[in-house]
Parts: structure tokens; C-alpha cells; sequence
């Protein structure tokens, strides 16, 4: 099994902090947020991550050199943000012979049990499941809809008005038939606003029941170090 891990952020929302190191690598109880995504990877028999770089690339790289997981780590370097689907688009080869793949958003921290997601992926035969968690504001999410059977059959960017609290948790599980819903002619390609929209009935969501919080604020960097009991939780 293989994984793509989205770590070009800036983390702009929580700077003096990522003056001098990347979104990716902000400390959470002693430890990079990296860290923990490598060792959860490592957990569920994940071999091989790919991470894109953008900002402060080279302090990612001297962490991964100092610092030994049991995953195959390899970086891609963009001088120019792809956009969270641009970079998996771009990098497609790396998955070329897996028959399914993980996605996921650096951003976030989280002890989700991917044993439970890639059995309930494996009984639904869709393009992507999506997980997803209950979000606190959903204005601020991308929302979805589920039928009775967990299918989505909305999914709205960020609404105005949201049709549910059931949230894209920055955790996918994806077939390679996913590649025919990304757009052939951009250059940036946004995985919220341009590929999801077309999977509505097309894949499924995974509600997450363990642990997660999106780090992107300094109000959540402070909940989740009061929070977090780390991966086996």
C-alpha cells in the first residue's frame, strides 16, 4: 500500500510558529506533526509515502535524514504549488501499480483507524471513499450528504447554508479510476473544488470515530496539545 501526504502548506495562520519550520513539522507534545502521520502510516502497513515540499523544503528533508521510520519516504520538490489534486495528478506514476491509495492532508492530526477505512472501502466499489468527521462548524468544511447506505449524494465546498455537519476529513482512499475525474488541462488543481463535485454518487463516506483536529489555527494548535494522547488511543 502506498500514500500520498500533502505537506506543501505554509501554515501562515500559525506563524511566529512556522517562521522557521513548515506547517508539517510543528511540534504536537514534543514531537512533529510528521512524525505522527509516518508512524500512523507505519501502523497499518503502509510502505511507501510520497510528500510534496514547497516552503522551507530543505528543514523536511534534514528531518527525514535525522530521524528513521520503517516507511520508504520520498519528496517531491514544487517550486510552484500544485494544488492538493495537481500534486497527486502529477505524481499518478508513483501509484501506478496499486490497485487502491491513501490521500492525505498533512494539516491534520489524528489516530483514525485505516484498518477499519480500507475494509469498508474494499465493500463498496466507487472511485474514492471519503472520510469524514462531525464538524463543530460546518461553514468552514466541505459538507456532504450521505444516503442510508453511506453513499454521498451532495457535496458542497464551504456553504453558505450546510445540509449536514458530516465533514471532508483530509483522508481519502482512492482507485485509479479517480484519475479520470481530474481535469486534464489545469495546472493547479484544487481536489475540493474540482474532482469531489464529480464524485457525488460515486464514492462513499468513512465516519471517522477517532480522534481528529485540523491544526490550521493557533486556537486548534492549542487544543491539540491539551488533546492529544497519541496514536494508540
Amino acid at each position: 500500500m502506498k500514500a500520498f501526504l500533502l505537506a506543501a502548506g505554509f501554515g501562515t495562520r500559525l506563524k511566529p510558529i512556522t517562521d522557521a519550520i513548515p506547517k508539517c513539522l510543528v511540534p504536537i507534545k514534543g514531537k512533529p506533526l510528521l512524525y505522527y502521520w509516518l508512524k500512523l502510516c507505519d501502523k497499518y502497513k503502509i510502505q511507501e509515502v510520497l510528500i510534496n515540499l514547497h516552503y522551507l523544503p530543505g528543514v523536511v528533508i534534514n528531518f527525514l535524514k535525522e530521524n528513521h521510520f520503517a516507511v520508504t519516504v520520498r519528496t517531491v520538490y514544487e517550486e510552484e504549488l500544485r494544488g492538493s489534486g495537481g500534486t497527486i495528478f502529477h505524481n499518478k506514476d508513483f501509484v501506478r501499480d496499486e490497485e487502491s491509495f491513501f490521500i492525505f492532508y498533512a494539516d491534520n492530526l489524528t489516530n483514525v483507524n485505516l484498518g477499519k477505512m480500507g475494509s469498508f472501502h474494499k465493500k463498496h466499489n466507487e472511485p474514492l471513499t471519503i472520510g469524514l468527521f462531525k464538524a463543530e462548524f460546518p461553514k468552514e468544511c466541505g459538507i456532504v450528504e450521505l444516503d442510508k447506505d453511506g453513499m454521498v449524494i451532495s457535496f458542497a465546498e464551504k456553504p453558505e447554508k450546510p445540509k449536514s455537519n458530516m465533514a471532508n476529513a483530509g483522508i481519502y482512499l482512492a482507485r485509479q479510476e479517480i484519475f479520470s475525474f481530474f481535469p486534464q488541462e489545469k495546472k493547479k488543481i484544487d481536489f475540493g473544488f474540482d474532482i469531489l463535485p464529480k464524485l457525488v454518487k460515486r464514492m462513499f463516506g468513512f465516519v471517522i470515530s477517532e480522534y481528529l483536529i485540523d491544526i490550521g489555527t493557533k486556537e486548534k494548535y492549542i487544543k491539540a496539545q491539551k488533546e492529544w494522547k497519541g496514536l494508540e488511543e
